[in-house]
């Protein structure tokens, strides 16, 4: 919930399905985030 937070306090949206939407989103945002920051791990023989 934490990095939820982060992306704003609030969920600006009123009405069930555009609260879903705008949580999926977040979601989404952190999912990429996270991706580009992880380093990618190739063997060397």
């Amino acid at each position: 919930m934490r990095c939820l937070k982060s992306f704003g306090e609030r969920i600006a949206s009123r009405e069930p399905d555009r609260q879903t939407a705008e949580v999926h989103i977040r979601i989404a945002l952190m999912n990429r985030f996270n991706a580009l920051g992880t380093a990618d791990i190739e063997r060397v023989t």
